[in-house]
This record gives structure tokens, C-alpha cells and sequence, in this order.
């Protein structure tokens, strides 16, 4: 597998991911959010649960996935390591959080659903959002959700700060983060069909029907639901479904989107570079944001504030 020594996160973070998070950072309401976040979340009783309740993975505990988990480590030149965990859990699932003291759970049903090569996809994915510090943000949008249920009972100070625009803007930056994840995953693997499979898997996978699967059907049916936007209707309803219309805001783009991002990146002249080993080092060449992207941050806005009206529009039609 290929390492990339010194690389900055800023070598492989997708440009939405930047655009996303500078226009929630630029939101009224969001640095009083994040002042009330650090205020009442503390790592520390979470690292007290995860000790309580969940297998630390290491050299004698869960060796294989451990293993993995190092070389990722390794591969993606990050030098604190992060604790993995392993949790009870049937449910299909993985993450990453903490700051301080930066964490992966992953999921016992995932890990029986996965190969090796997919469980490596994984925790070079999770290990991508430490890379990038994206784990602070995450917990913020998740507190954030929480908290949004309570502002009419109990306030911790917020008022009417937690908005639906607020919210809005967590989970559409939430989403974009997982394509820059995604990128970390594709650099460590350099190899696209193992994180195509890994995200089959997660839209549908089984173990029992595994044999199955066919991953040129599943890239087919992505490039059908990319086909569905020539549609302006269904761009409204993905829109609908994303953020919201369920019950609740979506925190991953669905998988059968996710594959179009990764194989464009495979394909572009950037990942290229990156192979060869010209990339941005740690500490040099990183991104001002919020100057560079300023006009792109604004555009971004307004195409939210478009789409919006059109649902509006949309809704007001609807018998």
C-alpha cells in the first residue's frame, strides 16, 4: 500500500467540503453554538463509556482489525494515534469523533459484514475525518440536533440560535465531509473497487447472498440516480429527502451518490499528482479558506437560497 509521508489534509479535502463548512462557520448564531458546545460537552466522559462498554482494540484485542487500523495510520501520516474501539452493535455502522483524545467505534455488524480489504477502506475513511479535524464539527452537529429539541423546555442560553438553517447547514456540510473521507480511503487503497464494493455493501449488503452482488449493476444503478437530475422535480425531492422530509436531516450522502465523486476523483490529474508524490505537506501549502473561497461561499448561499424557494414553490403546488 502507498504512504504518504507529510501529506496535509488540504492535499485530498473535497472543495465542498470547504465551501460547506465556511458558509455554516459564517452563519449568525455559529460561533455562539460552538462557545455553548465547548461549554457542555466534555470528552472526557466519553472516553469514560467507550472504556465502559465497548472491546479496545490492540495487539492482543481484535489483532486482525487492529493491524489494519495501524497501517492506515501509518499510510496517512498521522501521528497521534487515535484509540479504536469495537462496539456491540448488529447495526451496519462506523465513526470517528473526539479532539482532544480522537476516537474510531466500529460497529461488530460491520466488521461481520466486511471483508479485509473493505475493513481497510474503513478505517482509512474514518481515520480520513481525523486527518482532516472534522471529528469536532461532527459532535457539534450531532448536539446540535439534540439540543434543537429541547430550545422550547430548556434553553443552555440558546434561544432561537439553533435554527433550522443552522441545522441545515451542519448536515449539508456533514455530508460534503464524507467525500473528502472518501478520498482518504481511495489513497490508501489505490485501488477503486474495493471502496465500490464497501459502499454496495453499505447500501445492501449480506453475508448469506453475497455471491449475489454485482458491482457493474450497483455502478449502473449509480450512474441511473446521478441521470435522475436531468429532472428538475427529483433534484427538489433528493434536496427534500436529504435535509429533513423524513423526520430527520441525513448525515451521508447515499452510497450509490458517493461512487460518482470517487471515480471523478480517480480519474482527475490531482489524485495523480498526489500518487506520484507531489502534495501539499503538513504545514505548507494549506488553504485560506475563508479568503480564497469567499465568492464561492456567497454563490454557494444563494443556490441554497434558490433551491429553497423552488421547494417552497414546490409544496405550495402539491395537492
Amino acid at each position: 500500500m502507498p504512504t504518504y509521508p507529510g501529506i496535509s489534509s488540504e492535499a485530498f479535502r473535497h472543495p465542498l467540503d470547504r465551501q460547506a463548512e465556511e458558509a455554516l462557520r459564517n452563519l449568525p448564531g455559529f460561533k455562539l453554538l460552538a462557545s455553548r458546545f465547548v461549554e457542555y460537552i466534555y470528552e472526557r466522559p466519553q472516553q469514560v463509556f467507550l472504556m465502559g462498554n465497548n472491546i479496545k482494540a490492540g495487539p492482543r484485542q481484535y489483532s486482525t482489525l487492529y493491524g489494519i487500523f495501524r497501517e492506515c495510520v501509518r499510510d496517512l501520516d498521522i501521528s497521534l494515534e487515535p484509540a479504536l474501539y469495537v462496539n456491540q452493535n448488529p447495526m451496519v455502522n462506523s465513526y470517528a469523533l473526539g479532539h482532544e483524545n480522537p476516537y474510531i467505534v466500529v460497529n461488530t455488524g460491520l466488521m461481520d459484514l466486511l471483508d479485509e480489504a473493505e475493513l481497510r477502506t474503513v478505517m482509512a475513511h474514518e481515520l480520513g475525518h481525523i486527518k482532516c479535524d472534522h471529528t469536532t464539527l461532527i459532535q457539534m452537529a450531532m448536539w446540535a440536533m439534540g439540543a434543537a429539541s429541547f430550545v422550547g423546555e430548556i434553553t443552555l442560553g440558546l434561544g432561537n440560535v439553533i435554527t433550522t438553517g443552522l441545522l441545515y447547514a451542519f448536515y449539508e456540510w456533514r455530508r460534503k465531509a464524507e467525500l473528502s473521507a472518501d478520498r482518504a480511503a481511495l489513497l490508501v487503497m489505490d485501488d477503486l473497487n474495493p471502496i465500490l464494493q464497501t459502499m454496495m455493501k453499505l447500501a445492501g449488503g449480506s453475508n448469506k447472498y453475497s455471491h449475489e452482488l454485482s458491482l457493474s449493476e450497483f455502478t449502473q444503478q449509480s450512474e441511473n440516480y446521478d441521470a435522475l437530475d436531468q429532472d428538475q422535480l427529483n433534484q427538489i425531492y433528493k434536496f427534500l429527502i436529504y435535509n429533513g422530509s423524513n423526520g430527520t436531516f441525513l448525515s451521508h450522502p447515499f452510497p450509490v451518490e458517493r461512487l460518482s465523486f470517487i471515480k471523478n476523483w480517480e480519474a482527475s490529474a490531482e489524485y495523480q499528482q498526489i500518487k506520484q508524490g507531489h502534495y501539499d505537506q503538513a504545514g505548507t501549502g494549506s488553504v485560506d479558506v475563508a479568503v480564497e473561497n469567499e465568492d464561492t461561499v456567497e454563490s454557494l448561499r444563494r443556490q441554497i437560497e434558490a433551491l429553497k424557494a423552488e421547494i417552497r414553490q414546490a409544496q405550495n403546488k402539491a395537492p
